[in-house]
């Protein structure tokens, strides 16, 4: 985990690019938090599912488990993670608010990527649909014109970190994140909760695109939302711990 201090960043996408989902613009106060480092693992995964905490032995497709980033799991699996991580040791783990998640991937940039506007330099800072996973995929046609060594997930930590010291917000797996989905920022919380009123709540927004993604998916503003009990093998999650 790495705590975060408070703060004030304006959430939605800054420049000309992106959705109506990302706006309006407005002014988020950030209360003190950690989030984890690396994206929820398989090894710690399937501590949960051994003791009994989560339900479901989650498929890895074949890729390996250990330090890979768990996929295939729902937003309704990642509550059951946070919940017995939370039994276990005592403090308060949850899932980040989507405010909390941007403000972590953002790490003090306005720009698209934490690195910059630049998606050229985005297979030597994260996983995304790159040559070699397009070869897997040839009907793809999203690929991004360079190489990042992976077809798939990628170990967390496999690419360097933000400038707050976090790994893999952009591409390698979507993460999970508490909110309802709502179609746009209209009337959102200014304080960083997340937001579970209104909207579809049926629906749970998830951040930071995935492997299998162009790096347009993966801009720090990007957003997108499924149904709280689907799951893919591109969907993670990461924890949050109030202080």
């Amino acid at each position: 985990m790495i705590r975060l201090q408070g703060g004030t960043f304006t959430m939605g996408e800054q420049t000309n690019t992106g959705t109506p989902y990302e706006r309006p613009l407005r002014e988020v106060v950030v209360r003190e938090y950690a989030i984890g480092r690396y994206e929820v693992t398989f090894d710690e995964w399937d501590q949960c599912f051994r003791a009994g905490g989560c339900q479901r032995e989650i498929d890895d497709e074949g890729w390996g488990r250990g330090r890979r980033p768990v996929v295939n799991v729902s937003w309704v699996d990642a509550q059951q993670y946070v919940h017995w991580l939370s039994e276990k040791t005592g403090r308060n783990y949850r899932l980040p608010s989507e405010a909390e998640w941007e403000y972590a991937a953002r790490a003090g940039t306005r720009t698209r990527y934490s690195w910059g506007d630049g998606s050229e330099w985005a297979c030597s800072s994260a996983n995304v649909l790159d040559l070699t996973g397009a070869a897997l995929h040839p009907n793809w046609t999203w690929r991004a014109s360079c190489d990042d060594g992976y077809a798939t997930t990628a170990p967390v930590g496999s690419f360097p970190p933000n400038p707050w010291g976090l790994h893999d917000l952009n591409g390698n797996v979507w993460e999970w994140v508490q909110d309802c989905w709502h179609n746009d920022y209209t009337d959102a919380p200014v304080d960083s909760t997340a937001w579970t009123s209104g909207g579809n709540c049926g629906k749970r927004v998830n951040r930071g695109g995935g492997w299998g993604n162009n790096p347009r998916s993966m801009r720090s503003a990007s957003r997108d939302a499924d149904n709280a009990e689907s799951y893919s093998n591109a969907m993670g999650f990461r924890v949050a711990r109030s202080p």
